[in-house]
């Protein structure tokens, strides 16, 4: 696993918001929502840098993170994740 860290520093290092971003869209993707991860995500970045890393997950992936964070909850579990992205129902 000594490459995959290298490779993972690097990828932080060149574009931190893209590399949160990708981690994001990642845990949303599919059936079912990794909600372990993107709990963390969500909450270790919101104070810090989640306003960019919205801003970069738009223009990778043509769909601002509210959407698909609200499309991929619901009830009071979305309400919650919504508030930390900075937006409500």
């Amino acid at each position: 696993m000594p490459g995959k860290m290298s490779l993972r520093s690097v990828a932080v290092a060149q574009n931190r918001p893209a590399f949160f971003a990708g981690r994001l869209k990642k845990a949303m993707k599919g059936p079912g929502t990794n909600d372990k991860d993107l709990i963390r995500l969500l909450i270790s970045r919101a104070e810090i840098d989640l306003g960019n890393i919205k801003d970069e997950y738009l223009k990778m992936f043509g769909t601002p993170l509210e959407k698909d964070v609200a499309d991929d909850t619901s009830g009071d579990y979305r309400k919650l994740l919504l508030k930390l992205v900075g937006t409500t129902e």
